[in-house]
């Protein structure tokens, strides 16, 4: 078999595959059984090489024994850092959790699930600040402006930087309008979640109202960002057959 062949015999395969995902469309056929079975091995080896290099080996065999790297000139590999043997004890508190497969012994389980579930709920406090702080930061922004100059913000091109500094210090009526729509929608948002207390008047009505739309608007946002990203893989997948496939068949075939 040729290089050219070769070629063709993997995009052929890769064609089949694809046509096998998609007649899902169609209906949940034979095809399309097989090749989700085979889409499924594939990634449950992959998964467990991939949890084995990217997790397993660099953040516990290689700190428990000791990670070594080649030197260009040197004669032996260089250590580069020093192992940890209390590491090995992670094996058979890890162990522990396949005992769930056990009636008689399934309470050894229970250790490390519980010393996941501690670490987790410790970690979530500094998650959560880490996730959610730089955006409550973000949504208090300065919505009167600071300098009446010109409405928007001017180029920085050809300035100096103490120029650009003050730039940047300062606050246009554009970057203020641009602020105060910001903040009223994190306002109208949030409004619409208060269920506490029975929105009465004018104001908190309308903020109510207006908040229910905007999150429309924003839901509206994702699932359209939704199918142009399922769109982008339809179009992913017949370029994939229209140029590659079509393009080394006409190669094949002379």
């Amino acid at each position: 078999m040729t290089p050219d062949q070769y070629l063709l015999l993997k995009y052929s395969l890769g064609v089949l595959a694809t046509i096998g995902l998609y007649s899902i469309l169609y209906r949940e056929t034979k095809l399309y059984r097989l090749t989700e079975h085979i889409f499924l091995g594939l990634a449950a080896g992959y998964s467990i090489v991939a949890l084995w290099r990217e997790t397993l080996k660099a953040t516990w065999w290689d700190k428990m024994t000791g990670s070594w790297v080649e030197e260009a000139g040197a004669a032996t590999d260089v250590i580069e850092g020093l192992g940890y043997w209390m590491y090995m004890f992670l094996l058979p508190i890890g162990l522990m959790g396949y005992f769930v497969f056990s009636r008689k012994h399934g309470w050894l389980s229970r250790i490390p699930i519980g010393m996941i579930l501690g670490f987790w709920s410790g970690q979530q406090v500094m998650v959560w600040w880490t996730r959610w702080g730089p955006q409550i930061f973000g949504s208090m922004q300065p919505v009167v402006p600071t300098t009446l100059e010109r409405f928007t913000v001017p180029s920085e091109a050809g300035m100096t930087a103490a120029q650009q500094a003050a730039v940047a210090a300062n606050i246009y009526p554009s970057q203020a309008l641009s602020n105060f729509i910001f903040v009223l929608t994190v306002l109208a948002a949030i409004s619409y979640f208060f269920f506490s207390f029975e929105m009465k008047g004018k104001f908190l009505t309308g903020m109510n109202t207006l908040g229910r739309w905007l999150l429309m608007v924003g839901f509206g946002a994702i699932f359209g960002a939704t199918v142009m990203a399922r769109f982008a893989l339809e179009i992913d997948r017949m370029a994939y057959i229209w140029l590659d496939w079509l393009t080394q068949l006409r190669i094949v075939l002379g």
